[in-house]
């Protein structure tokens, strides 16, 4: 009876320490990837103010634009890419750079991409250039603001494309925004300026 007691009290432990191996994990699943979306002019100038100031380090921007691409839908004050032009006193050159969300035609690539230089010789005409400490408000703010003095133009003309334009130029004190109805700034029949600095209305363009 001992013998036999013994026996089993042996193979219970082979069992529980068969049971208590540890199993392989199962693979995990990779992550789905999240859908590209759109972002506001001042999030993507950021990162195209660092890449800039790697190759000069007194650049300003000069003009920023947003691009309007067909695989990323745009949403207010949103767009999936943006260009910028920035300018350097000391190289007395300018160079532009591109943000986009995603890889698109026309050499544009996700993230920041750096175009070629060019020579710049200081202002002239109505642009000049900005600190990046002038923009206080943003492109999805500067949208809400210009919809308030545009929104029966804007229900008048649905799905027209909205563009952002951010300069300083001559006819006001701080930098703007332009918000435009339409797909260039010769093309659009309406616009709104609004002030970056401050987030104040200031003229509408018809």
């Amino acid at each position: 009876m001992k013998t036999f007691t013994l026996f089993s009290a042996a193979a219970l432990l082979l069992v529980l320490a068969g049971c208590s191996t540890e199993q392989p994990a199962a693979p995990q699943e990779k992550a789905e990837e999240k859908p590209a979306e759109p972002v506001t002019g001042r999030q993507a100038l950021q990162p195209m103010y660092i890449a800039a100031r790697g190759w000069a380090a007194d650049v300003q921007p000069i003009k920023v634009t947003c691009i309007l691409l067909p695989e990323v839908k745009a949403e207010p004050g949103k767009a999936p890419a943006w260009q910028a032009l920035f300018v350097s006193a000391s190289q007395g050159k300018a160079r532009s750079y591109t943000y986009s969300v995603v890889e698109s035609e026309g050499n544009l690539h996700k993230g920041v991409f750096a175009g070629l230089d060019q020579s710049w010789s200081g202002p002239s005409g109505e642009t000049k250039p900005f600190p990046m400490a002038a923009i206080q408000f943003d492109s999805d703010q500067a949208y809400q603001t210009a919809l308030k003095k545009g929104a029966e133009y804007d229900k008048k003309n649905p799905g027209k494309p909205i563009i952002f334009l951010l300069e300083a130029n001559n006819k006001f004190p701080d930098v703007t925004w332009r918000v435009i109805w339409g797909e260039s700034v010769g093309t659009s029949a309406f616009s709104v300026f609004v002030d970056a600095s401050t987030g104040a209305y200031l003229e509408t363009m018809h």
